[in-house]
């Protein structure tokens, strides 16, 4: 990554922090974006304070008019961007959220007759569009903005952070949000075979469990026997750590691999 200008939306916390920390780390010249401003404001000095350059600024991926803003002027302070990470994302985390997370959890790991859980037939309809503006229009606005800048100088990394959610039923929980993962994953398909003449690779990295502040809280309101009906679905047993998966994002970034198109998911064995 040495001297690659790198995005990563949705950089201030979790998976997308972690991801900006390893690209910094091997080189990279960072363009980091969220909405929590305090937060990204946090990651961006601990990045500097490691000698990484850094140029941080608020953005809502879901809105159109803001992300070519922040392309525009990632290219103004870095130059051209070189590798894209799509991880911005709203993820179920509510309280509606948990309880339908904690029921569908206990249905998949105890014997008991098999019936609707009734989760797509509650949903609101506000509900479930407000994951499609980040989730799905976030990622086209943010590629569209960065191929813009990749194929004239045919060169780029697209790394978009799907979820097992879009591979499986395994989060029947959201159905919301595994639409919208299940989306992003087609989308990559797409835009890679599409654009990889060009010498950009699009790929995807769907994760499993990760164990990131806000599903460590989750699962601080649980009591020991709803955590182990929970690691009991993952023959790994336990969540993946926030320093084993920025080593895959690094490496989709990187030149040495022949990778377009593809869905890998670290999941401890869940799918």
């Amino acid at each position: 990554m040495e001297g690659r200008v790198c995005v990563v939306t949705g950089a201030a916390r979790g998976l997308g922090r972690a991801i900006a920390g390893a690209l910094g780390a091997a080189g990279g010249r960072l363009a980091i974006c969220d909405v929590l401003e305090d937060e990204l404001a946090a990651t961006a000095a601990e990045l500097r304070a490691v000698d990484v350059e850094v140029f941080a600024a608020r953005c809502d991926v879901s809105d159109s008019a803001a992300v070519d803003a922040f392309f525009a002027r990632v290219q103004q302070e870095l130059g051209p961007v070189e590798v894209l990470v799509n991880n911005a994302a709203r993820v179920p985390g509510g309280p509606d959220d948990e309880v339908r997370r904690s029921e569908h959890y206990s249905y998949l790991t105890t014997p008991e007759p098999r019936r609707s859980l009734g989760f797509t037939s509650a949903m609101s309809d506000a509900e479930w569009l407000k994951y499609w503006g980040v989730n799905v229009h976030g990622t086209f606005y943010c590629t569209r903005a960065a191929l813009r800048q990749m194929e004239p100088r045919r060169y780029g990394r697209i790394v978009n952070v799907a979820s097992i959610a879009g591979l499986s039923g395994l989060s029947a929980h959201s159905p919301h949000y595994s639409a919208t993962k299940g989306a992003v994953i087609a989308f990559t398909r797409s835009v890679a075979a599409e654009v990889a003449g060009a010498n950009v690779f699009v790929n995807a990295i769907a994760p499993g469990g990760v164990a990131t502040e806000m599903f460590e809280a989750y699962l601080a309101k649980l009591d020991p026997e709803a955590q182990g009906r929970l690691f009991q679905m993952i023959p790994a047993g336990r969540l993946g750590t926030l320093e084993e998966y920025p080593g895959l994002a690094l490496y989709l970034a990187g030149d040495n691999h022949y990778l377009a198109g593809q869905v890998i998911s670290p999941n401890g064995g869940m799918v």
